[in-house]
């Protein structure tokens, strides 16, 4: 059974820091790319981060430069460290798990991690 579990959600003063991370289990986690998705109220999900099984790294426009991601190999897990963070940061943070290997695609998701930047 696969699970993706994220933490490290709160709320946190804007210009400040949040480390998330996403603890994974039953994948073969070192061939996944890893990504960061946010839905913030009324708006859809968009694409935070992502990370592949080789280390490239992709952010959206919005985060590049105060966000960053990393992936635990021998721990299963992938983090998203977020600096300066700003009010408009505020969304549900999700977890995600994709391989593809043609014909077969897996995607997998968390429950998500609520960030509030607010003072």
């Amino acid at each position: 059974q696969v699970q993706l579990v994220e933490s490290g959600g709160g709320l946190v003063q804007p210009g400040g820091s949040l480390r998330l991370s996403c603890a994974t289990s039953g994948i073969i986690f070192s061939v996944y790319t890893m990504g960061w998705y946010r839905q913030a109220p009324g708006k859809p999900r968009e694409l935070v981060a992502t990370i592949t099984s080789i280390s490239t790294t992709n952010y959206a426009a919005s985060v590049k430069g105060r966000f960053t991601i990393s992936r635990d190999n021998a721990e299963n897990t992938a983090l998203l460290q977020m600096n300066s963070l700003k009010p408009e940061d505020t969304a549900v943070y999700y977890c995600n798990a994709h391989f593809r290997r043609w014909p077969s695609v897996e995607d997998y998701w968390g429950k998500g991690t609520l960030v509030t930047v607010s003072s």
